[in-house]
């Protein structure tokens, strides 16, 4: 995710600026004036025939009263490990860093790689956030008067490595580390309820097993193809007291099917759940954000389980330009909260910066329900690559 603006509560003012500053390919002549080098870059449908690199910076800054003003960038470098194979799938690596004048911090670094002849398939996550968020209880049934303001540390190291066993099939293993530390900025609210468990924060290690079947022609904007995804991982208890010790599933299949040259539908269905004795509230599954059920904030809804199922109709109209109409439904569950399904419905925009490696920008707005008393919960979206 690049940035997010919620219009939730009319308590928050967000400005973004939005800026392109530098895009890189090496391939172009030496002898191209800037200028239009420039407009090759940003306006001309020709591709680059020597399959090079493209990068890309987009500064922001931003207002909330909880943090001041924030700034910082969100960069993404994509390219082939193997130019000479036509075959060789879209490697990239993306920085996101924003501070803000109350001294916070959100740090991510990610990288998703495929090796030589696409035999090796590599995701990391390294992530640093001190950062406040808004804590509404557990279940499907959340209210926002019951908002609660909470202080949150987050030290995240990730890793997924997958090798192909078959023709378009991958097992792996996997790896997970995670630090909490919350505070309590409002004493008496809803996160001080019993069933809340780890409320101070907690540690685990989680390490575990994958298995990717993906027939997708391209992985950053997909046309048509398959995609299912199947991980399991354990944390073994290392650590004592309100520390995490159970599993973790996630099950993520995707279908993609052109109905034309310009016009693709595809549709996505996500299962996550969080299972042992004792879990803490930190493990739970988040509703919302800018991947799934858009249009609402992340963790409105929380709890150990969580189906979703979304779909989008993309129309590519030119090279460089798409729009895109989206929908969905999902809620989160467990033997303590019933589901509850609620909708999740929009429209965007597409800024295809890097015809070789099909590389967008996202500029999503989508609407939630509206519960009784409430304004209808929305997001607008800014974000490099697609949801799904």
């Amino acid at each position: 995710m690049l940035i997010k603006l919620e219009r939730r509560f009319g308590n928050i003012l967000l400005l973004t600026l939005l800026l392109m500053t530098l895009v890189f390919s090496p391939t172009y002549a030496q002898e191209q004036t800037f200028i239009k080098r420039t407009i090759k870059k940003f306006v001309s449908s020709e591709k680059d025939s020597t399959r090079g690199a493209s990068f890309i910076v987009l500064p922001a800054i931003g207002y909330a009263q909880e943090s001041g003003v924030e700034y910082g960038i969100a960069s993404t470098y994509n390219f082939y490990l193997d130019k000479a194979d036509l075959n060789s799938r879209t490697s990239n690596i993306t920085l996101i860093g924003t501070l803000t004048t109350k001294k916070q911090k959100n740090i991510k670094l990610l990288t998703d790689i495929w090796t030589q002849d696409n035999a090796y398939h590599i995701l990391s996550e390294l992530r640093y956030r001190d950062w406040p968020f808004n804590f509404y209880g557990l279940g499907s049934d959340t209210w926002l008067a019951d908002e609660d303001f909470l202080e949150q540390q987050l030290v995240r190291a990730k890793i997924d490595v997958e090798k192909k066993v078959a023709p378009k099939w991958y097992a792996g293993v996997n790896a997970n580390f995670e630090y909490f530390k919350f505070e309590d900025r409002e004493p008496g609210g809803v996160f001080e309820q019993p069933d809340v468990l780890g409320k101070t924060g907690g540690q685990y290690l989680a390490l575990g097993v994958s298995s990717l079947y993906d027939t997708r022609n391209n992985t950053t904007y997909t046309t048509h193809g398959f995609y299912s995804r199947l991980k399991y991982a354990y944390a073994p208890r290392f650590w004592g007291g309100d520390n995490f010790t159970g599993s973790q599933l996630e099950a993520d299949v995707r279908g993609f099917h052109a109905l034309s040259s310009q016009v693709t539908l595809a549709g996505q269905v996500l299962y996550r759940s969080t299972f042992g004795e004792n879990v803490p509230f930190y493990t739970y599954r988040d509703l919302g954000g800018d991947m799934t059920m858009r249009g609402y904030y992340l963790g409105r809804y929380k709890d150990k389980n969580y189906a979703t199922a979304q779909f989008e109709l993309r129309y590519r109209f030119i090279p460089r330009l798409g729009i895109v109409g989206f929908g969905g439904t999902g809620s989160t569950f467990s033997q303590q909260h019933n589901l509850r399904f609620v909708p999740s419905f929009g429209g965007g925009i597409r800024y295809f910066f890097s015809l070789e490696h099909n590389s967008t920008i996202r500029f999503d707005y989508a609407f939630g329900e509206k519960r009784p008393g409430e304004k209808r919960q929305t997001g607008f979206y800014l974000s490099i690559s697609e949801a799904f």
